[in-house]
C-alpha cells in the first residue's frame, strides 16, 4: 500500500486555500504518495463514514489559482468525549497515512497538536504540519510575516473601500464601514490605510481605556466635525469587528439587538451586521446633538474570503505547500510552516507559541507604536484636537468630549 498524506481545512475560507492544497498535493504526488483530501475539517476524523477525496495531479493543477476551498471546511472542535468514543483510528491505519496536513487558524493548529498526541498514545505516531491561514492576520508569525489570505483579502477589501469613499465624495455622505477581524484590527487598518479613511477604530486603540459604544460613536463624530471644519462634508469611518466583539454584555444590550445564542450561552455576534448597528447608533446620537449628517452602513466580510488570490498569495501559498513537504522530509512534526521575507522555509513549533495552560495560540495584535500606525494616525486621520475647540463649538457645545486623544486616554 502506498504511503499517504491527508489534508483537511478548518475554520473559515481565505484566498489561497486551493493554492496550498494543490501545492501540497503536487509535491507529494511527485514522490509517489497518495494524497487524500478530507471534507468537513476535523469532523471527518470523528465519524465512521468520512468524506474522502483522492487528489490527483490534474485536479491539483485545475484548482491551484482559484478562490475558495475544494475541500469543504468546518469549525468543528472535538471534545474529550469525541476523542475517547468517536475518533476514527482505522482511517489512518487503513489508508497508511503518514502525515496529517491541517490548513487553518489558531484553533485548527491547536487541535492538530491534540490529534498528534492522541495518536502517539495509541502507538500510531503520525506527523502533523500546520499551514497558518487567516484573513485576520492574527497568528503570531515572526518578523510580522503575514498569514496567507490576508493580503488578498486586504486587496479586495480596498477595492470595495475605495468605491465606498468615492460614493461618499460624490454624494457628500458618510459611510460607516466594518471589516472582519475578531481579535485584532489588521484587516480594518490595512484597508482603511490603503483608502485614506479619515477615521479607523480598532480594538488595539483602547489600550488605556475600556471599549464602549459611546466612545466608538464619539470617535466617528470627532472625524465628522473635523472634516466639517476643513470644509469637507463627506467621509468614511472604518470600524474593526473586533471592537464589537470586545464589548461587555452590558454594552451589547445597549445595541438593542436580539441576539441568538450558541450552545454555550454566548451571543452569536457573527450573525449581525456591525456596520448597521454602529450606523444606527451614530444616526441616533447625531439627531440628539443636532449634527446634520447622512450616513450609510457597509459591511466588508464574507465577500472577500473566497476571492481569487492575488499574485502575492499565489506565490506565498505555493511556498507554504512545498514547505510542508520539506519539513516532513526533514523529520519535523507538531509545527507550522514558516516562510520568511526572502522565501526561506523553516518550522515554527506550536509548543513554542501556545499558552502553556490553555494550549491556545494568543492572537497577534496590531502594534500601534510603530511608525506605520502612528504616521497614519497623525497624518491621514482627521479628528478634533484642542486647536479645533473654538471652531467645533459651531457643531457641539462640548468639543473636548470629542477629542480623539482624550477619548482614548492617550494624553
Amino acid at each position: 500500500m502506498k504511503n499517504s498524506v491527508a489534508i483537511l481545512t478548518g475554520g473559515g475560507p481565505a484566498p489561497g486555500m486551493n493554492t496550498v492544497i494543490a501545492s501540497v498535493a503536487k509535491t507529494f504526488l511527485r514522490d509517489g504518495y497518495r494524497v487524500i483530501g478530507l471534507h468537513g475539517g476535523y469532523s471527518s476524523l470523528f465519524t465512521e463514514t468520512p468524506r474522502m477525496l483522492d487528489i490527483d495531479f490534474l485536479m491539483a493543477d485545475d484548482i491551484f489559482n482559484k478562490g475558495g476551498s475544494m475541500l469543504k471546511m468546518s469549525r468543528f472542535k472535538p471534545s474529550d468525549e469525541d476523542f475517547e468514543k468517536r475518533f476514527n483510528l482505522s482511517l489512518f491505519q487503513d489508508n497508511n497515512i503518514k502525515l496529517l496536513v491541517t490548513v487553518g487558524g489558531d484553533d485548527t493548529a491547536s487541535t492538530a497538536n491534540r490529534i498528534s498526541a492522541f495518536l502517539s498514545k495509541k502507538n500510531y505516531p503520525i506527523s502533523n504540519i500546520h499551514v497558518p491561514k487567516t484573513i485576520d492576520n492574527d497568528l503570531p508569525l515572526p518578523n510580522s510575516s503575514p498569514t496567507f489570505g490576508y493580503n488578498s483579502a486586504k486587496a479586495q477589501g480596498t477595492v470595495i473601500g475605495t468605491a465606498v469613499m468615492e460614493d461618499a465624495r460624490t454624494s457628500e455622505n458618510w459611510f460607516v464601514v466594518s471589516a472582519m477581524g475578531r481579535s485584532a484590527g489588521h484587516l480594518a487598518l490595512g484597508i482603511a490605510g490603503a483608502c485614506h479613511y479619515p477615521m479607523v477604530i480598532i480594538p488595539e486603540f483602547f489600550n488605556k481605556t475600556t471599549i464602549t459604544l459611546d466612545k466608538i460613536i464619539r470617535l466617528v463624530i470627532s472625524s465628522i466635525i473635523k472634516r466639517k471644519i476643513m470644509g469637507i462634508n463627506y467621509g468614511a469611518a472604518m470600524i474593526s469587528e473586533g471592537v464589537f466583539h470586545s464589548l461587555s454584555d452590558d454594552e451589547l444590550k445597549k445595541t438593542g439587538v436580539n441576539f441568538t445564542y450558541d450552545d454555550h450561552g454566548h451571543p452569536e455576534l457573527g450573525k449581525v451586521s456591525k456596520a448597521h448597528i454602529f450606523n444606527n447608533m451614530l444616526e441616533q446620537v447625531n439627531k440628539e446633538i443636532g449634527l446634520k449628517v447622512k450616513s450609510r452602513p457597509v459591511e466588508i466580510g464574507y465577500e472577500i474570503r473566497c476571492h481569487t488570490p492575488i499574485a502575492y498569495d499565489l506565490t506565498y501559498c505555493s511556498l507554504l505547500g512545498m514547505g510542508v513537504y520539506k519539513l516532513f522530509k526533514d523529520g519535523h512534526t507538531g509545527c507550522m510552516v514558516y516562510v520568511d521575507h526572502v522565501g526561506n522555509i523553516s518550522p515554527l513549533f506550536l509548543k513554542d507559541i501556545q499558552d502553556p495552560t490553555t494550549g491556545k495560540i494568543p492572537p497577534r495584535l496590531v502594534n500601534i507604536t510603530t511608525n506605520k500606525v502612528q504616521s497614519y494616525i497623525e497624518d491621514i486621520m482627521d479628528y478634533i484636537t484642542p486647536a479645533d475647540y473654538e471652531e467645533a463649538k459651531k457643531y457641539v457645545a462640548n468639543p473636548e468630549e470629542y477629542d480623539f486623544m482624550k477619548i482614548l486616554n492617550w494624553e
